[in-house]
């Protein structure tokens, strides 16, 4: 007599590394202070990476036939789009906002890429930590914030080809776990999925393994990143807003903070997935030589951790 097999494990996921502008410092289409893409692209190539995000909108060339000539004589490719998104504001900031997406996914989409990253509104500047709007929304506000949601996933998927993935993000509206289980919980999991950034979930208190072990069929995105907790307990104390925090080096190179990203890439590889795992550290403003040798470090940490 045969006994009968039970269930069979989920095959791991197939994680895909890759970095970011961001890790290089750009924040923005232009500035000054930033690294030119030239050498962004040279570097993170250089570096040992694959994959790459756009970044700010204008910051890589918007012709989608230029940036493909240069990505891919370096032998890069790229992951996803980024768009800033005040879901939850009125009509008016609702069609600037549907218009930016369009432009952005069109990119992402001519490009190759798979996903287009959302990130929420800040309700506080994140330079001069000036108050925008309340950090708290109401109810209706929640509800505009997850409809809206929905119907940008749905768009960038039949008109783009894309999978919407939203950004919890410090000094947004989505930020704690509670405020991310409640994006979750309202909406879609067909339409809406999560670009979960250890980073900023660290800082703002969550647990980026529990979230991928109690809600792993919505991650549909990583952004690795680790958050100095001496730092950010100064931060917190003093109540400063993101772009301060990032200039006093609350986000750290890998491993020297917090989550341990074994653990989070362990727990993404026990699901049944494929996921981008993109390398953003969050150094604006940086010293331009200080990117390169962290990029290539924490590449080999990563393989040291087994992707």
């Amino acid at each position: 007599m045969t006994t009968p097999a039970g269930p069979r494990p989920a095959p791991p996921a197939r994680i895909r590394i890759g970095s970011a502008p961001d890790s290089w410092g750009v924040w923005f289409a232009e500035d000054p202070r930033q690294v030119p893409w030239p050498r962004f692209l040279d570097e993170v190539a250089a570096a040992g990476y694959e994959w790459i995000e756009l970044g700010p909108y204008g910051y890589l060339p918007t012709d989608p036939a230029v940036l493909a000539e240069e990505t891919g004589r370096r032998g890069l490719r790229i992951s996803a789009g980024t768009v800033f998104a005040p879901l939850h504001h009125g009509d008016a900031a609702w069609e600037r906002t549907r218009e930016r997406v369009a432009e952005v996914a069109e990119l992402a989409r001519a490009t190759g890429a798979e996903h287009l990253v959302v990130i929420p509104s800040f309700w506080r500047d994140d330079r001069t930590g000036a108050v925008l709007e309340d950090p708290t929304l109401t109810a209706a506000q929640w509800r505009a914030l997850t409809s809206r949601s929905e119907w940008l996933g749905r768009e960038v998927r039949e008109r783009f080809g894309l999978r919407l993935v939203v950004h919890p993000h410090a000094d947004t509206h989505v930020d704690t776990e509670e405020n991310v289980v409640r994006l979750l919980d309202g909406t879609d999991p067909e339409l809406v999925s999560l670009c979960l950034d250890t980073g900023h979930y660290a800082y703002c208190g969550g647990d980026a393994v529990r979230l991928i072990e109690t809600h792993g069929e919505r991650i549909g995105y990583l952004h690795l990143k680790q958050v100095d907790p001496a730092v950010l307990a100064g931060v917190r104390a003093e109540g400063l807003p993101f772009g301060p925090a990032v200039a006093r080096g609350v986000m750290c190179e890998p491993p020297a903070g917090v989550p341990d990203l074994g653990p989070v890439l362990t727990a993404a590889r026990a699901l049944d997935a494929d996921l981008f795992a993109v390398v953003e550290q969050d150094m604006y403003p940086c010293d331009p030589d200080a990117p390169l040798p962290i990029a290539r470090r924490t590449r080999s940490f990563l393989r040291s951790c087994g992707v």
